[in-house]
């Protein structure tokens, strides 16, 4: 499946639940190095919102696989 990045990129998505847990994790790396604040918010930002999306999309599959 594909799915659009913040930037607009389409990602290609192999392994959903590998890719929600990669995401989880990524969304709370930080630098121990306060000059990379800045830079630290924009990638919290861009993993955040991955993991929102690919979570949302396995929410909807598990609901549809319901019926």
């Amino acid at each position: 499946m594909k799915i659009t990045d913040l930037n607009g990129c389409p990602i290609e998505v192999t392994d959903l639940d590998e890719a929600i847990r990669i995401t989880a994790d990524y969304k709370e790396y930080r630098h121990k190095d306060k000059s990379f604040s800045e830079f630290d918010k924009q990638q919290k930002a861009y993993w955040t919102d991955m993991h929102e999306k690919l979570t949302a999309i396995k929410k909807q599959l598990n609901e549809t696989s319901k019926f």
